[in-house]
């Protein structure tokens, strides 16, 4: 399981994907229950971090010294990687004015990419 992690840290896996990768490198015959002991283990042990992006299943990925935030377009799901700098003066804003702490490492930012906010905007201009 350590090699699929690793062949595939570029991509965003749910524990199915990582069990189908798993079986087809060893032939088949990998435990379902021992994948999902397996992913818990690694992120206790900090290796792997998880994250729910959209609606869809919790996936996961190594645990990284270059930490990103994920953006979400709900029209199409594409999913955007940015740097948590990126992200940081937002955080610390709400936290200044606010006094909340906000922790975004298990949930990615919701919106429109910019294809569907460009569609969805000349939309609303020939509706005018």
């Amino acid at each position: 399981m350590c090699s699929v992690i690793v062949a595939h840290h570029d991509e965003h896996l749910t524990a199915p994907q990582i069990l189908a990768y798993a079986e087809a490198e060893h032939g088949g015959g990998v435990d379902r229950a021992t994948v999902y002991r397996t992913l818990e283990v690694f992120e206790q042990a900090g290796v792997l971090r998880h994250m729910h992006i959209g609606h869809g299943p919790t996936v996961y990925h190594l645990a990284e010294d270059n930490l990103h935030q994920h953006l979400v377009c709900a029209e199409c799901g594409r999913t955007v990687d940015i740097g948590i700098d990126d992200v940081d003066h937002l955080l610390s804003d709400i936290t200044k004015r606010t006094g909340f702490v906000p922790n975004l490492d298990h949930f990615a930012l919701g919106g429109l990419c910019a294809d569907c906010a460009a569609h969805v905007s000349s939309y609303e201009e020939t509706e005018e």
